[in-house]
């Protein structure tokens, strides 16, 4: 049974992902699994999970194996609305896991980083 009260998300090719699911189950918790690749972002939705994480776009822009660079992404002068605005239109430069439970939110890099929301 699944745990409306906890959400991942997922990109199911990375291994941290994975991981930090597996985490979650071995604690008996079954989370809502947001394949976030397909399902896309929304600038409220962003704007909702770094509030909650007390972060900016900043922190959670992936790098690796996306457009950051070459977009101008990495640019610390890059606005926070500039990352918002890429992230909707290229929901890969989000970095992964992002996990919600009501005692917070975080990226979960390392994995075990969700032991701290549970």
């Amino acid at each position: 049974m699944s745990d409306p009260a906890v959400t991942v998300y997922h990109n199911p090719a990375c291994g941290t992902s994975r991981k930090t699911l597996e985490l979650l189950r071995e604690r008996g918790v079954e989370p809502t699994v947001v394949e976030y690749l397909k399902a896309g972002w929304t600038r409220p939705q962003l704007e909702d999970l770094l509030s909650r994480m007390k972060a900016s776009a900043h922190d959670i822009l992936r790098v690796r194996g996306t457009r950051a660079e070459e977009l101008g992404l990495t640019d610390p002068a890059a606005s926070e609305a500039t990352l918002l605005d890429a992230m909707v239109a290229d929901p890969a430069l989000v970095n992964r896991p992002i996990v919600v439970t009501p005692k917070g939110a975080a990226l979960c890099r390392p994995q075990e980083t969700v032991l701290t929301l549970l």
